[in-house]
């Protein structure tokens, strides 16, 4: 049984980081601020204390399909462009406009497409890293489908550049992850590029 996420606490401690800016936590536009934002990150960061494991179960409702799935083929499922945000776990600044494309080649079943894109929103809603996101996500879609071929592409925007330090909104950051014959095969992984994209 996963962990609760301690709102009481949060509620403390944000009550806490209101002083220690100089406000006063008792005016009444902060009077239920603490509650609100631990009720805001018990929602945000879901995921925190599922395992990866814990979401392939939640979300691995697969249906086997052998005529789709036949051997010795490469037929991929795509699901592109899911829309997710998460928060770095540098700044606890928040990860936007990120979207998620996710590449599999069943084997002997397939996952019911919205389970992939829950997949991906729960994944987001941890403190995170985007090159963590994608590693994720291929892990549990591989756990959820038994297929070793997977890819994940992730665009996205992070308030830590654009509102903070270097400050230059608009810089999108992209990463990979391959797995199976998508990391081993470039003809293939560059077909799935295409397809992702």
């Amino acid at each position: 049984m996963p962990k609760k996420i301690d709102t009481d606490k949060i509620e403390k401690c944000i009550r806490e980081i209101l002083i220690a800016l100089g406000d006063d936590p008792n005016r009444e536009g902060l009077i239920d601020t603490p509650k609100r934002v631990a009720k805001m990150y018990e929602e945000v960061f879901a995921g925190m204390n599922l395992t990866n494991e814990e979401i392939a179960k939640m979300f691995g409702t697969t249906f086997e399909n052998e005529e789709y799935v036949p051997e010795n083929y490469n037929n991929m499922v795509v699901v592109k462009e899911i829309p997710i945000h998460s928060y770095c776990e540098h700044h606890l600044a928040l990860m936007y406009n990120m979207k998620v494309s996710v590449v599999y080649i069943p084997k002997e079943k397939i996952i019911g497409l919205s389970k992939i894109s829950r997949i991906a929103d729960m994944v987001g809603r941890r403190l995170q890293l985007q090159e963590r996101i994608g590693s994720d996500i291929a892990e549990i879609v591989a756990m959820a489908t038994g297929s070793d071929d997977v890819g994940v592409l992730i665009t996205g925007e992070h308030g830590c550049m654009t509102s903070r330090g270097i400050k230059k909104p608009g810089s999108v950051t992209t990463t990979t992850t391959f797995t199976g014959r998508f990391e081993n095969n470039d003809m293939l992984r560059q077909e799935a590029l295409i397809i992702m994209k």
